[in-house]
């Protein structure tokens, strides 16, 4: 892939105020760069991200200001790559979403020490990916892109599609063809070009890494590829809300779902700044990985002692996580290792049985990433690997009622007439 750089469309990265963010860093040989829509080191060919400086920041007075703020994302805007006036741009304004104690999941489960379901299907498009998209949004519009575009197993799509039409943007994304059709639908009705590519997600993502390379894609903001440093940092709102949600306490265990595996890196990336600026104490977590069995490729690697991710086929009803070759698969694995934490995997059978469990418990009802989380805490601690005495926090990334196919099997109890007797009848008293 070759390294992108910045579109003769584009302002000038000196004219771009993004806040805090001074810079793009190489994860990889540390190398910077100025600001701008790229996203490999042209040293190394590692990826970038976004380099702060937080250096001003006072801990009690960054504490009452992120607690005065608005109730969404934008209360962290001092910790983001936004303007200082983000909150008055047209944006879904996403975030803040609920932290569920879920009591009766954790006796479901055996977890004595506090369970917690960060649930972010109260989202504008109903998943997680509202955050990312709010953040690269802003991005695009500091680099003067016209066009909102992504890859896309779904729920992106859908997240795109809102923000542009919010926005006043053309949006034109690109999914796999044999996507949910509620997925489909959702992503569809926002009036943008939805593009079926003949694939899986990664044919799709690499589809797209071309179309930017090309005088076809000029003025594009591919929200996860030339946008993508930027647009990964909404998933470090996710940590901040269940810290702030937990009374600026780190929790002791969290379980998180695996697509590229950029959401996990970054709430560990999101935890980290909250120890470095003083706003939580300092002490050890534990970060769990959540993989389907069908698309496994960072949990295969970290059981077999791997650092290299091998890619695999998907085949799993988990469509929102079937990236066979994460980006951030070796990242994942050196975050579950430094904390103590696992990646781990469940049967389709089970993520099924996980949504009904979470459903019947908790009235929440997750899409197949959400029965994933589940699935695999139950699996982790039936294996003695999470700890249940321990406060923990499951996240459930999206809304059930986009993978209904997933439990289409469930339905009426009993069908009857319309009396008393064939109440009876039907053994419902």
């Amino acid at each position: 892939m070759a390294v992108q750089t910045v579109a003769s469309t584009t302002n000038s990265s000196s004219t771009v105020d993004l806040g805090p963010a001074a810079a793009l860093s190489c994860r990889e040989c540390g190398h910077r760069v100025p600001l701008g829509p790229v996203f490999a080191c042209e040293e190394c060919f590692g990826p970038l991200e976004i380099a702060y400086d937080f250096s001003a920041y006072d801990a009690e007075e960054l504490r009452k200001r992120i607690e005065a703020g608005p109730a969404n994302i934008w209360r962290y805007a001092p910790l983001l790559p936004v303007p200082a006036d983000v909150a008055d741009k047209p944006n879904l304004n996403p975030g803040w979403t609920k932290l569920v104690k879920a009591d009766n999941l954790a006796r479901e489960l055996g977890v004595t020490g506090g369970l917690y379901v960060k649930d972010d299907s109260g989202n504008p498009t109903h998943s997680f990916k509202d955050r990312v998209v709010a953040q690269a949004l802003e991005a695009a519009r500091a680099f003067g892109f016209t066009t909102l575009s992504c890859s896309s197993t779904g729920n992106l799509a859908g997240a795109v599609g809102a923000a542009a039409a919010r926005a006043g943007f053309r949006s034109c994304v690109f999914i796999p063809h044999d996507l949910e059709q509620g997925k489909v639908v959702m992503a569809a009705v926002y009036g943008g070009e939805l593009v079926g590519i003949e694939g899986n997600y990664d044919d799709v993502n690499r589809f797209c890494s071309e179309l930017i390379g090309d005088p076809a894609g000029e003025g594009w903001g591919f929200v996860n590829v030339n946008l993508r440093p930027y647009y990964a940092e909404g998933s470090k709102t996710l940590a901040y809300e269940i810290c702030e949600q937990l009374g600026w306490r780190l929790p002791d265990q969290i379980v998180v779902p695996i697509a590229s595996g950029s959401q996990l890196t970054k709430i560990d990336k999101g935890l980290q700044e909250l120890i470095k600026l003083g706003l939580v104490e300092d002490k050890p977590y534990k970060i769990f990985g959540a993989q389907a069995e069908g698309c496994s490729p960072v949990s295969t690697a970290f059981k077999a002692g791997h650092d290299v991710v091998r890619p695999q086929k998907p085949n799993t009803i988990a469509k929102s996580l079937a990236i066979g070759n994460p980006a951030d698969g070796p990242y994942v694995l050196d975050i579950a290792r430094r904390t103590g934490g696992a990646v781990e995997d469940v049967t389709d059978e089970q993520v099924v049985d996980a949504i009904k469990v979470l459903a019947r418990t908790e009235g929440i009802f997750a899409e197949t990433a959400g029965g994933v989380t589940v699935g695999v805490t139950r699996k982790l601690i039936e294996n003695g690997v999470l700890d249940p005495s321990l406060t923990t926090v499951v996240l459930n990334t999206g809304d059930g009622l986009k993978t209904l196919d997933a439990v289409a099997g469930t339905g009426l109890t009993a069908t009857i007439r319309p009396n008393l007797e064939s109440f009876r009848e039907a053994g419902l008293v």
